[in-house]
């Protein structure tokens, strides 16, 4: 949404909504949806098809895309555009279902968990429902099934399993033949997610080993360990894919590692930023967004994308956790410190992500 203070910008009335007069899908797409919300143009628009109830805090949303949407391949991300408030906003799923049901009938799954203070998770369990639209993004990532024969080991954790479906099914379709284990980890059995799918799936697939540990049941609760990897046959030469809390993914990785097996054939993708440890004393100053004339103070405990929307800007973004690189831009002078990695920027010109960049000092950037 373009700010009412901004000056120097062709604007006009449609309604109710504000738009630049040079943006023909801007001006457009208040008509088109009232005829067709599929056919919107600022976004790609998604119908709801239908919701279903997982367990008590997850559902899948079953959408189809607009015809243009470009599809996916198993275990990548879209980013889903919805209105609260009026304010837009934007967050990364896992897609849940394989990329076979979109080449069927052209849907696809979102099977997303009420997150406690999530604002996006809980308004879309509260008010999504069938016939609903939201604008979904093209999908990225690179959590891939493998591109040979090879044995296979999943390490997944609660609602981490999405993106393990969406491969887990692809694989079964394609007549996979080289062992697959999948070790899933819930509290309890009620927590299960997608619990008919997975139980279809080993019982028509003879590749897949299916291991749901419930660690907050029974007398002795399991949780991953060395003796449960050493239930694995030839867990040394899987080639190994993990989705969970951090917590576990730490520990998966150790023990895999310790078993030998190379950091190549251990495949991550994470709920939230891994950051690294970053010295806030060295960090914060004065963040000058120098295409809309605002200046804002920093004091090193948020990245630049949070600092430009706490200023009511509204870059571009999709994951903000790195991967998508769609809230890309120009720092134009400055240094700028990498919560992933924790290295500084140079001090001129460069292209940074926003979702993943702590000002450390003055910093202008071209937004």
């Amino acid at each position: 949404m373009l700010s009412l203070l901004e000056k120097n910008t062709p604007l006009r009335w449609l309604g109710k909504q504000l738009f630049n007069r040079d943006d023909p899908a801007a001006f457009f797409d208040p008509l088109l949806e009232r005829i067709n919300p599929l056919w919107v143009r600022q976004y790609v628009p998604a119908l709801v098809e239908s919701v279903v109830d997982e367990t008590a805090d997850t559902k899948t949303f079953v959408l189809r895309p607009a015809d243009r949407w470009a599809g996916f391949e198993a275990g990548q991300h879209v980013s889903i555009g919805l209105d609260i408030g009026g304010v837009r906003y934007n967050r990364t799923f896992s897609l849940s279902s394989a990329p076979g049901q979109w080449a069927a009938d052209g849907s696809v799954s979102l099977t997303i968990k009420r997150l406690s203070g999530g604002l996006v998770t809980n308004w879309m369990h509260d008010n999504v429902s069938t016939g609903s639209i939201l604008g979904i993004g093209e999908a990225f990532g690179d959590f891939r099934v493998p591109e040979t024969q090879e044995p296979v080991l999943y390490i997944a954790g609660g609602s981490g399993i999405t993106p393990v479906l969406s491969q887990l099914q692809t694989l079964a379709a394609s007549h996979y033949r080289a062992p697959v284990t999948l070790l899933y980890f819930v509290r309890t059995q009620a927590d299960i997610i997608a619990a008919e799918t997975l139980t279809a799936l080993s019982q028509r697939w003879p590749a897949l080993t299916l291991n749901i540990i419930a660690t907050d049941e029974g007398e002795h609760p399991e949780h991953l360990s060395t003796t449960l990897l050493d239930r694995v046959p030839d867990v040394a030469a899987r080639r190994c894919y993990l989705c969970g809390p951090k917590g576990l993914m730490d520990i998966a990785e150790e023990l895999l590692v310790q078993r030998g097996i190379d950091q190549a054939r251990i495949h991550s993708t994470f709920f939230a930023v891994p950051k690294a440890a970053l010295d806030g004393d060295a960090l914060g100053g004065a963040v000058h967004f120098s295409r809309s004339k605002i200046q804002v103070t920093s004091k090193g405990d948020a990245v630049l994308l949070d600092i430009a929307e706490a200023a009511s800007l509204t870059p571009r973004h999709g994951c903000r956790m790195g991967v998508c690189h769609q809230c890309s831009c120009r720092k134009t002078s400055g240094t700028v410190v990498n919560r992933l990695t924790g290295k500084a920027s140079g001090p001129g010109e460069d292209t940074i992500q926003l979702c993943i960049s702590v000002p450390q000092g003055p910093v202008s950037v071209d937004i």
